[in-house]
């Protein structure tokens, strides 16, 4: 890493290693059992009610399966299953809100994907909060950018229709390059649980590069008072 202008330079950081820093492994059992509580309570809904089981209301039946999955990962945090904060931000243009979660040095916003390969649509707020993830890179078009200007952004991304799959990732800054790394599906894999057990090191892991991102990210919100 090096400095210009007073400004540290970052050399790429790990994304999945930033990502497990900021949500950690430990924490990944919760999100599919209140995943499967929230689907479960958008088709009870549809089928108690009989006005939202016309063609019209099922056409939309993802807005029913959004709020629930918000209203699941609000109350995991409210409960303390999850140790992070939220708040609600407006969209670019004022039609409603979404839920920000908010990791210790990033934020985490929720979308149903169709595709899971695939960063979620490109709308505006999307756009700019996955700009700020430009000091992972080492790219010759972040050349000069690799500066911290905005808290780095997470993805929670999970089946539209269906519930076939949930992961963390962390989205490209190009909208078309769509993941800069994607966890492995948190419905089928093996979830590592808290003990009193120290972690193993890894050797193999720059640590530094991960403090010094952190540093800036604390600098950048004392200078910006977020």
């Amino acid at each position: 890493m090096a400095c210009a202008s007073g400004v540290w330079l970052l050399s790429t950081v790990n994304p999945a290693e930033f990502l497990e820093d900021q949500f950690p492994r430990s924490r990944w059992h919760v999100l599919p059992t209140a995943f499967r509580t929230a689907y479960r309570a958008a088709d009870d809904l549809v089928r108690n009610i009989p006005i939202l089981g016309i063609e019209s209301a099922l056409d939309n039946k993802g807005r029913l399966v959004a709020y629930s999955v918000d209203f699941a990962v609000k109350r995991l945090i409210d409960t303390g299953q999850l140790p992070f904060d939220y708040r609600w931000q407006h969209f670019a243009r004022p039609t409603g809100r979404y839920l920000e979660v908010r990791l210790p040095h990033s934020v985490l916003t929720i979308s149903q994907v169709s595709d899971a390969k695939k960063q979620p649509r490109n709308v505006r707020f999307r756009a700019n909060a996955r700009m700020n993830n430009e000091p992972f890179f080492n790219l010759p078009e972040f050349a000069e950018e690799n500066a911290v200007k905005g808290l780095p952004h997470l993805l929670l991304v999970h089946g539209y229709q269906s519930l076939d799959f949930i992961h963390l990732a962390v989205p490209h800054p190009l909208h078309h390059r769509n993941y800069r790394h994607r966890s492995e599906n948190l419905l089928t894999m093996p979830h590592e649980l808290e003990s009193g057990v120290p972690p193993v090191e890894d050797t193999d892991t720059d640590f530094e590069d991960l403090g010094v991102l952190k540093e800036e990210i604390e600098r950048w919100r004392r200078e910006n008072g977020d």
